[in-house]
């Protein structure tokens, strides 16, 4: 996990919403297009430069060493909920739930087609690599290799019709494009999707249609548990209208029951 440089600027312009609030962590939804972290040609566009704005002080003294307090990531196309950690002692915490796998992540897919099986759990190792861009640049992606390293995705299909599926993925591991990688595999890419499934897919939907919709996990400080469920997104609603899907607001999924961690 790539750390962000030492200054962090400010930029109030940077919107997000906040789903949970305390001393130690924020849960914060994230919006489409807007990366998590400073990095190349995103100086001050970021998600955590919008946090610096309102929590700079906490996030500073965190510093490099505590990635200003983002426990995690998602990639720029993907909305959703995240964590990130306002002390010490809640990003320590956070990193040892990810790591020990306690942290369950809900993801909502719009995707190509529905896979064969309607759920299931797809256990592939995933490896990442530099794609050639253009002539200049390159790009970080993933795929499916036995030299990479253990990746598991549970899935369920939430509905399907002849024109495509809205899924529900949960992620046990944390790979680089997990659930696109992996929902690739079965014959359901994501829609929008510039770097994984076939040509159909790249244009049939506004923006990758990938929600990450709910975080669960035992708050490290306090004890309690933590559930954060988000609407699914406004965006998106139309890619579902032109489908004749339903929105995922209007079905009562449940939840899936995670498979067991591999050894």
């Amino acid at each position: 996990m790539n750390k962000p440089s030492g200054h962090i600027q400010a930029n109030e312009r940077v919107t997000f919403s906040i789903r949970y609030q305390d001393d130690d962590l924020l849960v914060v939804e994230k919006p489409a297009r807007v990366v998590t972290q400073p990095g190349v040609g995103h100086q001050h566009d970021t998600l955590l430069n919008g946090l610096f704005a309102k929590f700079g002080p906490q996030l500073q003294q965190l510093g490099t060493a505590r990635d200003f307090g983002l426990v995690h990531r998602l990639d720029r196309e993907t909305s959703g909920v995240l964590v990130v950690a306002l002390t010490a002692q809640g990003y320590d915490g956070m990193r040892a739930l990810f790591e020990q796998r306690k942290v369950s992540k809900f993801y909502w897919a719009i995707c190509h087609k529905a896979p064969r099986d309607t759920q299931g759990v797809i256990k592939k190792p995933i490896a990442e690599q530099l794609k050639r861009k253009d002539r200049y640049t390159s790009i970080k992606s993933a795929k499916i290799s036995a030299t990479g390293k253990a990746a598991v995705t549970a899935y369920r299909v939430l509905a399907s019709n002849e024109l495509g599926a809205l899924i529900e993925a949960h992620p046990v591991t944390g790979r680089l494009h997990q659930v696109r990688v992996h929902l690739d595999l079965i014959g359901s890419a994501v829609l929008g999707d510039n770097l994984y499934g076939p040509n159909i897919v790249r244009k049939a939907s506004s923006r990758l249609a990938l929600h990450a919709h709910r975080l669960v996990f035992q708050h490290p400080v306090t004890g309690e548990k933590v559930d954060i469920e988000t609407k699914f997104p406004r965006d998106l609603k139309n890619t579902l209208n032109r489908l004749n899907l339903p929105s995922p607001d209007a079905i009562d999924p449940g939840q899936l029951n995670p498979p067991s961690t591999p050894q």
